[in-house]
């Protein structure tokens, strides 16, 4: 029996074998391995080098004969014992592997390459300091002034800072580096390299004092501020119309948990509000924030995370995967538009953040806050029902109006002729707004120019061969192009099938910008979608001259309805408020009563007035006009009722098998046997549903068929773990060969 084991979390399982793992902690590393580290270690027959977590350490073993753990790649914890909870806690709820989790904690500049180095070092620069009083190193340069003169420039400039990173040093002074050298022979200067930290560059704000609340900002401050100063764990929703100043809440509380030694984690849904978000929180807590998102280069996400993780900063700003952030000490945790899909990972491991978020809270004893103007209904209904508390914002900041909304009737377009995205009266008003230089937003959540192109004649359209989707035709190129796998072609002069005359069908921004520019010839457009970002074209730089040029109009995708604040903004149009509205998801109309609320939210933000045009081809819809009237109780009313008749969530939780495969056939087979498996399993289980196979939205990606077994049900270990062992025994059966099978807990339909 060995003297320690290590309980080990390996990276090279799948989901279906994932366990901790024994293996001996051999002499040579006795007392220096902790949980948290990473180690090296042989796995499967073949003793094949995998990496692997260390979760915990014991005396004694299962097994009489372990192998041993060949290398300890950390000289320290990556983990703290929370994180290694928080990641065991993720395997049972978003049925992942403990690694996978693991992975999406720690910022990719942590990880190894094949070769075993790390991605991302330390960064450090060579510093050159005086190893003597500054008093004595002025003596000795008046010494040697005439024999090496060169060496006394280099003390003298040295002595009023005490030390100068090398390259300066040797820049100001004009010295070579062999002078250098002779210094630090003779004991006067030292060398020695300290480290640094990229730091992402963005607008930092002015120092500003803590912003002056109104009487509705105060009382929810005050409210939240006594949940998160309470010592208890807590969930609570701040509703406020757009423009109310949730985000002066959320400074004055996140300064209140920094005056009580606490750290803080803002998450916002879009990178795309990340740099507005820094440059407002810059202005108050200066170098003591540290951002975490996608967009970062390796060195600098890895440093962020070393800064939070050793203290240097206290408030973690970011997209989803900073709820990961390594902060001590967790005070309180906001996420701001919570209601939005961006928060739940498509990728595995497949998380929700807000479920990580309350487990990090719940673990902490902090509060976490869930900001929005129209809430997820899941969150209000926990709010209406006490399980959550609630403050509510029903007034702009400085009494400012809401915008007026006018909804046009896009059927009495087509009867006049008007065959354009713009309406007559949104070109109305955006003639309106140029000649009195004023901006304009306009919101179509299609890039492109447009979504398919079909012939007139024999119906032939442009399909994706590895997708079931049809192409997305991109004038700038002239290109037909899968928004889905990638897959590129040009467009033919004509039908390839029958000769005939093609048809572009379905306007998408890239159109939409060519039809602003032949309306307004003199006008300067701006379009802010995927297309246009790149490695060399952020979201803060369009937005940055968006605001500083005064550029009148603005087309873009979803990443311009949420969070924006420009203030010469005065006129919002939404160019197809139907599309998002028949998706056939249950959440259709609670998608698109938030995305046009939010981006008319976008209007009259300043002191002029603000107005939105509302295209539609169903001007009569109830959520269409709900939104126009920024009626969210309405809203939340009438489709709460909707979910309670469907028995969907907030009611039910919705667990999905979702298989993948090559042949369409056997992928349907394998979706029957998991639904009568579980039926089985889950026999004597009340207030349990199952429905399916259905295929997904977009059947076919990738050549890989995609169907799923939905599990209507109240979610508990019971039920997970049911799911969970036949997901196993799919993985492990033959039949099933070539088939790939994950779940999913409430996932986008």
């Amino acid at each position: 029996m060995p003297d320690a084991v290590a309980k080990i979390a390996v990276s090279a399982v799948p989901y279906w074998i994932d366990k901790p793992y024994e293996y001996s902690v051999p002499d040579t590393f006795q007392g220096r391995i902790q949980p948290g580290m990473r180690v090296a270690v042989p796995f499967s027959a073949g003793n094949r080098r995998s990496e692997g977590i260390v979760l915990a350490l014991s005396d004694r073993a299962e097994y009489e004969k372990l192998k041993e753990i060949s290398e300890v790649l950390d000289d320290e914890p990556v983990l703290t014992p929370q994180q290694i909870q928080l990641a065991l806690f993720m395997r049972e709820r978003f049925f992942c592997t403990v690694y996978d989790a693991v992975r999406a904690m720690l910022p990719v500049g942590l990880w190894f390459d094949r070769q075993g180095r790390r991605r991302v070092n330390d960064k450090t620069v060579a510093v050159v300091r005086l190893a003597v009083p500054a008093r004595e190193a002025l003596d000795a340069a008046d010494a040697m002034q005439k024999r090496v003169p060169s060496q006394a420039r280099i003390l003298r400039e040295l002595a009023p800072y005490g030390e100068m990173p090398l390259r300066e040093l040797l820049l100001f002074t004009g010295c070579a580096r062999t002078t250098l050298n002779k210094l630090l022979s003779s004991g006067l200067a030292e060398l020695f390299e300290r480290e640094v930290f990229r730091i992402p560059e963005f607008n930092a704000g002015e120092k500003q004092e803590m912003p002056i609340l109104n009487e509705e900002q105060q009382s929810a401050f005050e409210g939240l501020d006594a949940l998160s100063s309470s010592g208890k764990a807590a969930v609570s929703l701040l509703e406020g119309v757009t423009g109310s100043g949730k985000t002066s809440v959320y400074i004055r509380l996140i300064d209140s948990a920094l005056k009580r030694d606490k750290s803080a984690i803002l998450l916002v849904p879009e990178i795309a509000l990340t740099p507005q978000m820094l440059h407002t929180f810059s202005s108050y807590f200066g170098d003591d924030i540290a951002v975490l998102h996608s967009s970062l280069s390796p060195g600098e996400r890895y440093d962020e995370w070393k800064r939070l993780k050793t203290g240097r900063a206290h408030v973690a700003i970011g997209t989803r995967s900073a709820v990961f952030a390594p902060v001590e000490n967790l005070g309180i945790l906001i996420i701001d538009e919570e209601q939005e899909d961006t928060y739940r990972s498509e990728n595995n491991p497949r998380y929700d953040a807000k479920d990580v978020a309350k487990y990090r809270c719940f673990k902490s004893g902090c509060l976490l806050v869930l900001g929005s103007a129209t809430p997820d209904l899941e969150t209000r209904y926990f709010a209406e029902s006490g399980r959550y508390s609630r403050f509510v914002l029903r007034k702009r900041f400085n009494e400012l109006k809401l915008p007026e909304v006018r909804i046009v009737d896009l059927k009495n377009e087509l009867r006049i002729g008007n065959m354009g995205s713009i309406s007559s009266p949104l070109r109305a008003e955006l003639l309106e707004n140029i000649e009195r230089g004023e901006q304009s937003i306009l919101f179509l959540n299609r890039r492109g120019a447009h979504k398919l192109v079909t012939c007139g004649e024999c119906g032939y359209i442009y399909k994706c061969p590895h997708c079931s989707v049809s192409l997305t035709y991109h004038s700038v190129n002239r290109r037909l192009i899968c928004h889905y796998c990638g897959y590129t072609r040009r467009v033919d002069d004509s039908c390839p099938d029958c000769g005939g005359i093609l048809k572009y069908v379905g306007a998408g921004t890239q159109l939409v910008e060519e039809e602003l520019h032949s309306l307004f010839p003199d006008t300067e457009v701006l379009r802010m979608d995927a297309d246009v970002l790149s490695g060399s074209v952020t979201h803060e730089q369009v937005f940055e001259r968006f605001r500083t040029e005064n550029i009148p109009i603005m087309i873009g995708t979803q990443m311009v309805t949420k969070g924006l604040n420009f203030e010469n903004v005065t006129l919002v149009g939404v160019l197809s408020a139907d599309q998002s509205l028949y998706s056939g998801d249950f959440r259709a109309s609670e998608k698109t009563f938030s995305l046009i609320t939010q981006v008319i939210g976008r209007s009259g933000r300043g002191q002029k007035a603000g107005r939105a045009v509302i295209q539609t081809y169903t001007p009569s819809s109830e959520v269409i006009c709900q939104a126009a009237r920024q009626d969210y109780d309405a809203f939340y009313q009438s489709e709460i009722l909707l979910r309670k008749l469907q028995d969907s969530p907030p009611f039910s939780d919705l667990l999905c098998i979702t298989a993948s495969g090559t042949e369409e056939r056997a992928v349907v087979d394998a979706c029957r046997f998991v639904k009568n498996r579980l039926g089985f399993l889950l026999r004597e289980k009340e207030k349990t549903e199952l429905l399916g196979p259905t295929p997904l939205a977009v059947v076919r990606v990738n050549n890989r068929f995609r169907y799923r077994v939905i599990l209507k049900c109240r979610s508990d270990p019971a039920i997970r773990s049911a799911v969970s062992g036949v997901i196993t025994e799919c993985s492990t059966d033959k039949r099933f060969r070539g088939i790939s099978f994950y779940a999913d807990s409430d996932p986008d339909f």
